[in-house]
């Protein structure tokens, strides 16, 4: 079961549509005061750290624009190993770990940007649920998006 050592430690992420981006960037950055962590025009999203880059992040989504056809989505800030067994122990609940472009996957993939280690899975309502676990290390946006085994290959030499 999940729950008896799911090493969740707080809510990381919430996402928001928007109607436009610009528009939202410059409130939450300019009215708010949150620091721009990343903006990605052709995929119409940016996202904001809110407190330090390992506490919380807000995205948001021009309309028509979110990963896997989200809806509703969050994100659990997580320990590393629970990120790193995710994936065995959702297939063991009868769930299907995902990608952030909603493929199947069998280890948790690295967002090179942030970095971070990450799982998405369904909720029973197909919410979009992630696990998440900021890595060390410095930010790759060259990197991409790949596999946990790449990053860690990768950092190793």
């Amino acid at each position: 079961m999940l729950a008896s050592s799911n090493g969740i430690q707080g809510v990381y992420e919430t996402h928001l549509p928007v109607r436009d981006l610009q528009a939202s960037i410059a409130f939450y950055r300019d009215v708010l005061g949150l620091e721009l962590a990343g903006e990605f025009p052709a995929r119409k999203i940016a996202f904001f750290w809110v407190g330090d880059k390992r506490t919380g992040m807000l995205g948001l989504w021009e309309y028509g624009s979110a990963p896997l056809f989200m809806t509703l989505h969050f994100a659990f800030r997580t320990e590393r190993e629970a990120v790193l067994s995710a994936c065995e122990k959702l297939q063991a609940a009868g769930i299907q770990p995902l990608g952030i472009t909603n493929q199947p996957i069998s280890e948790p993939e690295v967002i090179g940007w942030m970095p971070a280690a990450v799982v998405y899975f369904k909720d029973p309502d197909g919410h979009t649920i992630e696990f998440l676990n900021v890595l060390d290390g410095e930010p790759d946006k060259a990197f991409g998006i790949q596999p946990y085994s790449a990053w860690a290959s990768r950092t190793a030499s």
